[in-house]
């Protein structure tokens, strides 16, 4: 009994340990919004046999269904390799369309062209990139990249949410991405 009290008292001593995916740290938690937000999980996009990305989910309560959750949310990315602004724009929008129905996909398509041109302002997402996609309620989705503000917040959390979908919906884009963000 002495020993997994002992045991139980050492584990809490221990700092948590912030993921690492690829090389990349993300913390276990942030601040947005003045909303402490917990690492649901981070994982890796491959394409072929590429390291594109490596992505952390940060989310109020990493359980349930994080794409309806509400409050603020975090995508964090950092690029593993160069892709240029238009394929990973169109990257972004390949991976909604198989969790959308087509008229989901036409009432995006205004935000989605605002995506892209946030995303054609990079011109390329260079290898160590850090980019965020962050879903602010009463602002909207605002990209940032290496910790600037890029283009004007994208309204509407149902634009959010289809981006999370790429990633956590019925067909992602990564079977084990999902799973790793899900904190599997």
């Amino acid at each position: 009994m002495a020993t997994r009290l002992l045991l139980l008292l050492v584990a809490f001593a221990l700092p948590l340990q912030a993921a690492e995916v690829a090389g990349v740290k993300f913390d276990d938690s942030v601040r947005l919004a003045d909303t402490a937000l917990a690492l649901s999980g981070a994982g890796l996009r491959q394409r072929f046999i590429f390291d594109v990305y490596a992505m952390g989910l940060y989310v109020r309560e990493p359980k349930g269904d994080l794409v309806m959750q509400s409050g603020p949310k975090r995508i964090a990315m950092r690029m593993l390799r160069d892709v240029d602004a238009e394929t990973f724009a169109q990257a972004l929008v390949d991976g909604m369309r198989p969790n959308h129905s087509e008229a989901a996909m036409q009432a995006l398509a205004p935000r989605i062209a605002e995506l892209n041109a946030v995303m054609a302002q990079m011109k390329e997402a260079k290898k160590g990139m850090a980019i965020t996609l962050d879903w602010l309620p009463g602002t909207g989705t605002q990209v940032t990249v290496n910790g600037t503000f890029t283009g004007a917040p994208i309204a509407g959390e149902d634009f959010y949410q289809a981006l999370l979908r790429i990633w956590l919906g019925p067909k992602p884009v990564q079977e084990d991405l999902k799973k790793a963000l899900l904190g599997g």
